[in-house]
């Protein structure tokens, strides 16, 4: 039976069913409809500053103009939503949301073609078959996908949304905040896509639970908080994942560090080194992780522990666990301390966290001290020295009572490397140092640094010239290395 076919009574439940505001009356004809194409227009995020000094940018900011703040759809694609906006209602008076739920949007577009020209015939609205073909996706997408989203999640160099209220959403290309054009109909539109993600993943987003973390098919991190917590409207912040895995080579090749460093980094991951990954927001600890996986062997069961499950490794043997929320309740949260005690009876080679924000701080520094050599988590902070003092108050925090140099040796028996990830101000990610830790000398923990990226000069167009550099120092791990074989390689890259 087929998903469409003219249906008695009143409307069905479906999608948006409500008709978009703003849609204009009556249309006489497609020439009229759609303005001349011009080229799209990227608003950013401030003012342009022109190549200058230190202080002519700085004067430049701060008379820049701060209305540039709202996303306006113009030309082409403004016209394709506002006749959106009219065909839309009667399209879902043609609807069976059952039959139609159960279609691919391959399939559904299929159907939908027949049935959007009779639309347009009753509207009086001539299209091309380029303006069709628009209007086709813009349904499509608003009944089965996100909306508006989806033009920025098929766009491979958007790398982040952020969605502030209906009016306003910015995107991130290349390390550089600009503003989308792109517009949600109203805050109720925005929610309803706001609860599509987070109900695909079993959660929800409402009045008693005001936060709530998901991820889309793809793998992407989504973060959604609703008023009235926000005071814009529904926000939604997206971080995307590249389709195509992201590798060490990759990276170097990218600018983002050495050869040595890559060298040394593969060898530390097949060598079963303990790594942690430090950064900021933003600065890439996710990617170098997966990166980072890659040089695992095949033959390892690794089991990676997240709160949104967003690790992708390419391992046969890989086991990802996700936490859980509590219930309307407040029982039933599994939190990610009871997932890495849960993961030592998994028998695991490895055991890799998403990140560590808390007390399984302590448990996962077991891990690496108990059998499970190779382990992984990322952390946030912004230096080595920095990581480490922070792994100490995450262990304090649980209330396990065991004295400050007792967790600070645990520490440093347990970590071999940090990896120092930063995103510079010219959005460029960088790995800016390479770590090792070597033990204890009296109550603090003794680093020495293998690589290190030192800021050189800046181009008049705000590029970061910056050089990575070898401290020509014997690394501490080296025997580590020498069990696998990579003893010489290891040693020629960091001297």
């Amino acid at each position: 039976m087929s998903a469409f076919g003219k249906r008695g009574g009143g409307r069905p439940s479906f999608g948006v069913a409500r008709p978009m505001k703003g849609g204009a009356g009556g249309a006489s004809g497609g020439g009229e409809q759609f303005p001349p194409i011009e080229e799209d227009v990227v608003v950013t995020a401030s003012a342009p500053v022109e190549p200058g000094g230190a202080m002519d940018r700085l004067n430049s900011r701060m008379n820049g103009s701060a209305d540039a703040g709202s996303s306006k759809q113009e030309g082409f694609e403004a016209s394709v939503h506002r006749i959106k906006e009219q065909v839309l209602p009667r399209l879902l008076e043609r609807v069976d949301p059952e039959a139609a739920a159960t279609l691919s949007k391959e399939e559904l577009a299929e159907e939908f073609r027949p049935i959007i020209s009779e639309v347009l015939a009753e509207l009086k609205i001539n299209l091309n078959r380029r303006e069709q073909f628009a209007l086709e996706k813009v349904l499509v997408d608003e009944l089965l996908g996100l909306g508006p989203l989806e033009e920025l999640l098929a766009d491979p160099a958007v790398s982040d949304i952020m969605v502030n209220g209906p009016d306003q959403t910015f995107i991130e290309k290349k390390g550089k905040l600009q503003l989308a054009q792109i517009q949600f109909r109203d805050e109720e539109h925005l929610f309803q896509i706001a609860q599509r993600i987070v109900n695909k993943v079993g959660r929800r987003v409402d009045q008693t639970t005001p936060l709530a973390d998901a991820r889309l098919q793809d793998g992407s991190r989504v973060n959604v908080i609703i008023p009235p917590l926000s005071l814009k409207g529904t926000a939604i912040s997206i971080r995307k994942f590249s389709e195509k895995p992201i590798t060490l080579d990759m990276m170097r090749g990218f600018g983002s560090m050495s050869e040595k460093m890559a060298t040394c980094l593969k060898i530390a991951g097949a060598a079963r080194m303990n790594i942690v990954i430090s950064g900021g927001t933003g600065s890439g600890k996710t990617t170098m992780l997966n990166a980072l996986s890659k040089m695992i062997d095949p033959g390892e069961r690794v089991i990676t522990i997240e709160d949104a499950a967003e690790l992708r490794l390419q391992q046969p043997h890989w086991l990802p666990l996700e936490t859980r929320p509590p219930n309307l309740e407040g029982q039933g949260a599994i939190t990610i301390r009871d997932l890495v005690i849960n993961a030592l009876r998994m028998r695991p080679d490895r055991i890799i966290l998403g990140e560590i924000r808390g007390q399984e701080c302590f448990d996962l520094l077991a891990a690496m001290n108990t059998g499970h050599d190779g382990s992984m988590a990322t952390l946030h902070s912004n230096s080595p020295r920095e990581c480490l003092a922070r792994m100490e108050n995450m262990v304090m925090m649980g209330d396990i009572k065991i004295p400050k140099e007792a967790i600070s040796r645990q520490i440093a028996d347990s970590v071999d490397l940090i990896v120092q990830v930063k995103r510079l101000r010219d959005g460029s990610r960088r790995t800016t140092n390479i770590t090792e830790v070597i033990g204890m000398e009296g109550e603090v923990i003794v680093t020495q640094e293998l690589f290190k990226f030192e800021y050189l000069d800046e181009t008049a167009d705000g590029k970061i010239i910056g050089e990575y550099r070898s401290m020509g120092l014997r690394p501490y791990t080296l025997d580590k290395a020498k069990q696998y074989g990579f003893d010489q390689p290891y040693l020629e890259a960091c001297l």
